[in-house]
């Protein structure tokens, strides 16, 4: 592995790209995993394409949703859920509905595995995004996509097919779907936390965000490196049990206080327009689509010398909005037990490269 030191953090020595080996087992329990793939194989794949194919596009009551997505998760073994929230004592979930994600928040999450998006569906059916490193968009995709993001190797800038934008008007058009970011904006083994992307600064600054980590056990299901679909399988559905680690951290505001909403402005500040930090620039008129300003800066439109393949003058990040990212990156890597990493999107991209050639 020293071809790969460059790879670890420098100040904790972390690799968060290394795929995590299965754990040792006998050969003895070889016909056990066996038969635990032939029986699981067959239920799985009938329920994965019935959801996909036919339940996520036909008008039906979200019990069957839930149900169905509940089985994918419980044939292969998922069946036990160590769920905590902050600020709620264990066995007081059930009265602690202002401490969990609800229909108009944002979920940011971490991102390991294909398990992450299809257990977030399970529980809150969220619209997902994919998000980039370097723009304050997302794109809106769906949850199959989202699984197969996971085996997806990571890309610096969003294709110019892409339908970006911001956060804001992504939940201001749903008010009643909650929505859910990857903002390391690949996967990782678990074992660190990921410079977050700017797309969070794109939420409103009175909705509620609430950052999600989960954690696997054993971690071999874990796809820091892309493709692998057949081992994979084999890895989740050879196993007799997975355990589940769920920590939901309480909400965070896209705001200069963090944990409290921006304050509206008073009616001799509506005179005018805000500009700075609280303001989304979205809420210009010249930046919309529908507007027929000057500026002409609506998602997908190319604008004047300001990253024109995603319509946004993203800019750099101010010292007060990156209060926002180290908040939610602190919270992910507190909840996860894991330290933050100054490796990102670039360094995996060389990582990979090198993995790649391993065998060459």
């Amino acid at each position: 592995m020293e071809r790969y030191s460059q790879f670890r953090d420098k100040g904790t020595a972390i690799a968060p790209f290394l795929p995590v080996p299965a754990p040792p087992s006998s050969f003895i329990w070889t016909p056990v995993y066996l038969t635990l793939f032939c029986i699981r194989a067959p239920f799985v794949t009938f329920f994965s394409v019935l959801y996909f194919l036919v339940l996520e596009w036909i008008s039906v009551g979200s019990t069957l949703r839930y149900g169905v997505l509940w089985l994918m998760l419980g044939i292969p073994g998922v069946w036990w859920v160590d769920l905590q929230v902050d600020g709620v004592k264990r066995g007081q979930l059930s009265s602690a509905r202002n401490n969990l994600p609800a229909p108009g928040t944002i979920i940011a999450s971490s991102f390991t595995s294909p398990l992450d998006p299809l257990y977030l569906a399970g529980i809150f059916q969220p619209i997902f995004t994919r998000s980039y490193p370097h723009t304050r968009l997302v794109e809106r995709i769906t949850l199959f996509r989202a699984i197969l993001l996971a085996f997806s190797p990571p890309v610096i800038s969003p294709p110019p097919t892409a339908k970006l934008q911001s956060l804001k008007q992504l939940t201001d058009e749903n008010p009643g779907k909650i929505v859910c970011v990857f903002p390391e904006t690949t996967t990782t083994n678990g074992r660190g936390i990921l410079p977050l992307s700017p797309c969070l600064l794109g939420a409103g600054g009175t909705t509620k965000m609430y950052p999600v980590n989960l954690r696997y056990t054993p971690q071999d299901v874990t796809t820091p490196v892309p493709g692998g679909y057949l081992s994979w399988l084999w890895g989740l559905l050879s196993k007799p049990t997975h355990q589940m680690r769920v920590r939901i951290a309480s909400r965070v505001y896209n705001s200069t206080s963090l944990d409290s909403p921006e304050r509206r402005p008073t009616s001799s500040q509506n005179k005018g327009l805000r500009t700075g930090y609280n303001t989304n620039i979205f809420d210009h008129p010249d930046f919309r689509n529908e507007g027929n300003g000057k500026l002409g800066l609506g998602p997908g439109a190319v604008g004047d010398g300001v990253h024109g393949d995603t319509g946004y003058a993203d800019g750099d990040v101010s010292a007060e909005e990156q209060k926002v990212l180290d908040r939610v990156a602190e919270d992910l890597a507190r909840l996860g037990r894991v330290k933050r990493v100054g490796l990102g999107v670039e360094e995996k991209i060389q990582f990979l490269k090198i993995w790649g050639s391993r065998k060459r």
